[in-house]
């Protein structure tokens, strides 16, 4: 199943991506797409409904955030060898967690606004995985059982602010419009195995990041059970699991560093197999 909110910022209303690719209307049947409908139980009794027979949205609204009020935007660094050894790290031991600001959090195809002063604001294609249930303490055995599904995420960031300002990389990684969300939801039923997905980002056109969950360094079991050691999850939190190679400081020309960053008019195209795409353009900072 894949759940979506849709229209204009604040305004959005809860929908699904019917067998067609269709956007039908859920909210005849929930008023949002909140924490409380996203355990094993509330999303079994809307995979019952039929599609078919729910309204039919007509146009292309905007997609907003596929799930509303989440509590936490929790990130994994470094979890890609090839993008530690483009960024000049070693690999963890264990997994790095830092936080985005809830307010970064934005609709799939929102523009992405360079902050004020940015020189060095960059893109990272991730996987997001959406909790359903309560985790604390969880075992490596079950903790896929406490995803609600899969998403894409942007994990834009400034990296003058994340690696040159002292302190943790937080102030680079949750400037307004910096934390894209969708265009789905996508159920864990439909994702049976999150370590097998090709990811992908383009800038303008151009072919930046091509890679897999597989390489990732520790898997989204492993990421969901380590994190609930350190706080509890619960429904509605995101975390999202690290990018592959490609990003913009990382870009190399004659072997020799040659950093690409976002400038104003900059399109990016964000994908993931089966989690749809999105798509932003980079506008410079405003009130």
């Amino acid at each position: 199943m894949k759940l979506v909110r849709y229209g204009n910022p604040g305004k959005e209303k809860p929908g699904l991506i019917d067998a067609h690719g269709k956007l039908r209307d859920l909210s005849g049947v929930i008023d949002d797409i909140t924490p409380e409908h996203l355990s094993d139980k509330a999303l079994a009794k809307l995979q019952k409904l039929k599609a078919d027979k729910l309204p039919l949205v007509r146009g292309n609204p905007r997609m907003g955030c596929p799930v509303n009020h989440i509590g936490k935007f929790i990130a994994i660094g470094l979890n890609y060898a090839d993008h530690a050894a483009e960024a000049g790290l070693p690999i963890p031991s264990e997994p790095i967690i830092f936080t985005k600001a809830i307010s970064s959090i934005q609709g799939p195809d929102d523009d992405v606004m360079l902050p004020k002063n940015s020189v060095k604001s960059d893109w990272e294609v991730e996987l997001g995985v959406v909790i359903g249930t309560k985790a604390s303490y969880v075992s490596l055995k079950d903790a896929l059982s406490y995803a609600a599904g899969y998403c894409v995420v942007n994990d834009v960031s400034e990296r003058e602010y994340q690696i040159e300002r002292g302190g943790t990389w937080d102030k680079g990684k949750g400037c307004d419009t910096f934390g894209p969300i969708g265009p789905w939801l996508v159920t864990r039923d439909e994702v049976p195995n999150p370590q097998k997905l090709h990811m992908w980002m383009d800038l303008n056109g151009i072919r930046m990041q091509d890679g897999n969950t597989k390489t990732m360094i520790f898997n989204v079991a492993k990421l969901i059970s380590y994190t609930s050691q350190f706080m509890t999850l619960m429904p509605g939190d995101v975390i999202t699991t690290g990018t592959p190679p490609g990003v913009g400081m990382g870009v190399k020309k004659n072997g020799k560093p040659s950093p690409v960053f976002l400038k104003k008019g900059d399109v990016m195209t964000v994908s993931i197999a089966g989690l749809g795409e999105q798509r932003q353009k980079v506008i410079a900072y405003k009130k």
